[in-house]
């Protein structure tokens, strides 16, 4: 792999050299990629596999039209780069706008602080999923289907620009996920479970807890009694902070989706006021430690951290450099591909809500009736709304939590359920469960966190 990688990078700077005056921006992105996926429903192996794939990308940019071209052989390169050219010269009939970054050069590597899943052999991986399958079973006869996914991946990554950017960037990604079906007659309940690293493989081999978890909950779940729908006050715990903030806001403030929709740009103005003066919202892949961490995006541009909520007003969105130069704003190295195949589009990295000052305990009191979420099932998003199921639920009477129900969704309007937030908790916790899908490219790594949240006037589904 160095080899090969030490010789395109030789190639590259020399590829620059020569064709960088045909057009505005000429970038070119080499990857190497290993990874392993497993699949397994029930006692069915669906995919065991181990995979190997060397490709890259060419960008070009001539007036402000884009040309793209992807290549699995170097010694096509050439040819990849002029039709690349030839395509953005095509369409280009503007002005070329990227807003201005140093230039780099730089070999870094996100480190590990355990072992390299790519020193344990496919067959161990395979014995752990086994391991997990046989947890979920175990909880209880009634449950009827399971299912266990491992997937891990490292990627090395040379990225070229004609500004003389030359970085080399390298990392290693996990993940597992769990589901269990338990069924009663025709009452079918389902619980999920989900975790990944970019840290170590050990952290994947001891969740016993975590993925019963899963089928106990589903169990559970087969003799409660459905919410009844209504408007309540609801507190979510932090799990569920993190897929709200990442979902129903971080997408809106992916500056891509706002300068091609006027109408969202103008509702997303900077200096609007959308929440209570305690709310803290952040993005970035500075943090480490994250699934959503790097050193550079996939433009070169050094990873940020964005305040995008500050004291309850936007601040401001997340950006390409192409973004940025359309809004006049600052990149924020959020233009991020899933690998060679696609162009870097504007994506999340980690996002959360800064903890508050509320005592956990403290947001329950005063509720007469409400709901207490935790967890996540499901959700979806479209536009500024939102609906999310969540793993488990409890009602709130008269301040303390009683008893448990299930199908419990939350349902509303991403600005005025943050207008809402009537109390942000002292807790915090980080959910590296994340594989966020956006234009396509599905299953980038990222990170969600938050407190535990009380907002007023939730819509929650269930029975009437």
């Amino acid at each position: 792999m160095a080899t090969t990688l030490a010789d395109a990078q030789n190639l590259l700077s020399d590829l620059i050299s020569h064709y960088s005056s045909f057009v505005d921006y000429l970038m070119i992105r080499i990857e190497e990629a290993e990874g392993t996926d497993i699949l397994l429903r029930g006692d069915k192996v669906e995919t065991l596999s181990e995979g190997i794939s060397v490709g890259g990308h060419i960008r070009a940019c001539y007036k402000g039209g884009w040309g793209l071209s992807s290549f699995n052989q170097l010694s096509t390169v050439r040819e990849r780069i002029e039709e690349a050219i030839a395509a953005a010269r095509m369409v280009g009939d503007e002005i070329t706008l990227l807003a201005p970054i140093k230039p780099v050069q730089a070999v870094c590597s996100l480190p590990l602080t355990g072992k390299d899943p790519r020193q344990v052999p496919l067959a161990q991986k395979k014995e752990l999923c086994d391991r997990y399958t046989e947890l979920l079973r175990s909880v209880d006869h009634r449950i009827t289907t399971t299912s266990v996914r491992y997937s891990d991946s490292s990627q090395r990554v040379i990225l070229a620009t004609s500004e003389g950017t030359l970085i080399n960037q390298s990392w290693v990604d996990m993940e597992m996920r769990f589901a269990a079906t338990a069924r009663n007659g025709e009452a079918v309940q389902t619980g999920r479970e989900t975790t990944g690293s970019r840290k170590a493989y050990e952290d994947l081999v001891n969740l016993d807890e975590q993925v019963k978890s899963a089928a106990q909950r589903a169990v559970a779940a087969l003799s409660l009694p459905s919410v009844k729908g209504n408007t309540y006050t609801v507190v979510i715990d932090p799990i569920l902070t993190g897929l709200f903030v990442h979902e129903a806001f971080g997408h809106l403030s992916e500056a891509d989706m706002a300068y091609e929709n006027p109408d969202l740009l103008e509702v997303m103005t900077i200096g609007r006021q959308f929440g209570p003066e305690e709310l803290q919202i952040f993005d970035g892949a500075a943090p480490e430690g994250h699934r959503g961490s790097y050193f550079y995006d996939d433009e070169g541009t050094p990873a940020t951290t964005t305040q995008l909520i500050e004291d309850g007003i936007l601040v401001g969105r997340l950006h390409s450099r192409e973004t940025a130069g359309k809004l006049a704003e600052s990149p924020t190295g959020n233009a991020r591909c899933l690998n060679y195949h696609y162009t870097p589009i504007v994506r999340m990295t980690n996002t959360w809500i800064e903890r508050g000052n509320t005592p956990v305990a403290d947001l329950f009191t005063g509720i007469k009736e409400g709901v207490y979420a935790r967890n996540w099932l499901g959700g979806m998003t479209n536009g500024e709304m939102f609906t999310f199921s969540a793993g488990e639920a409890w009602m709130i009477r008269n301040g303390q939590i009683a008893e448990a129900v299930k199908d419990v969704t939350l349902s509303g309007n991403v600005f005025q359920t943050l207008a809402d937030i009537e109390a942000i908790g002292d807790d915090f916790y980080w959910d590296e469960s994340g594989g966020c899908g956006k234009g396509g490219q599905n299953g980038l790594p990222v990170g969600c966190g938050g407190p535990s949240l009380r907002i007023r006037n939730v819509v929650v589904g269930g029975e009437m």
